[in-house]
């Protein structure tokens, strides 16, 4: 993520509102942001002929981006059928983080504890040469930061080949569970364990690949990619 957080509240629209569960509403823009910054992969709806199709998708977000309330850049292939059915198309992007397996004394109280962002918006296809560059940069830099700055620039070949969508962060919603089960109380006192069991995202060491030559050594920023 780039720059800091806009202090916007997170206001959603009619499409974004948050109308079941809404004390699991997050209003706060930074919680958002903070959530994008963990989360590696999107899944992107769009309507593609006579159907709907969602898939998953590299992200990044910009919060200082064109959009005032920040950008969010998705890329793949020009030649997907998908992508090209997302230019100028109104998406949904969903990002969800699960962080526990939430144990209750009945089923109907099992759940999870998470948190997960809807953007709805027409995407834009970005077409500016430094602003593709930069988005990309963008996503690379998000899965394992600090790598593009230790490539080589992209070749025409390779930018012509990639497209860039572009999402604006204003219509967005977030919602977020935490802790226990919330049990009946006959449930309780019966003395059936409940609880929570915490689930956090683990990178091992990294796998040099079989081809690297003698000299490719280890880069300090792959060694620092934080858990979640």
């Amino acid at each position: 993520m780039d720059a800091a957080a806009p202090t916007t509240p997170l206001e959603p629209t009619a499409r974004t509102r948050v109308n079941r569960g809404r004390n699991r509403a997050v209003t706060d823009r930074a919680a958002l942001l903070e959530l994008l910054g963990d989360g590696l992969v999107a899944h992107l709806g769009v309507q593609v002929g006579d159907h709907p199709l969602v898939l998953p998708t590299a992200y990044a977000v910009d919060a200082d981006g064109p959009d005032a309330e920040g950008t969010l850049y998705l890329h793949g292939s020009v030649a997907a059928h998908w992508l090209r059915s997302s230019m100028e198309a109104t998406v949904c992007v969903t990002v969800t983080e699960l962080d526990g397996l939430v144990a209750g004394r009945s089923a109907f109280h099992h759940s999870m504890n998470y948190r997960s962002a809807v953007v709805i918006g027409t995407a834009r296809a970005v077409e500016d040469a430094a602003e593709r560059r930069h988005a990309l940069d963008l996503i690379v830099d998000h899965m394992l930061p600090g790598r593009s700055a230790t490539l080589r620039a992209s070749t025409r070949k390779e930018l012509a080949a990639t497209a860039v969508l572009a999402v604006p962060l204003r219509e967005a919603s977030m919602k977020a569970r935490a802790g226990d089960p919330v049990d009946e109380d006959g449930d309780v006192a019966a003395g059936v364990w409940g609880g929570h069991l915490p689930v956090r995202r683990v990178i091992d060491a990294p796998v040099p690949a079989a081809d690297n030559l003698p000299c490719a050594a280890l880069p300090d920023h792959l060694l620092r990619r934080p858990t979640a």
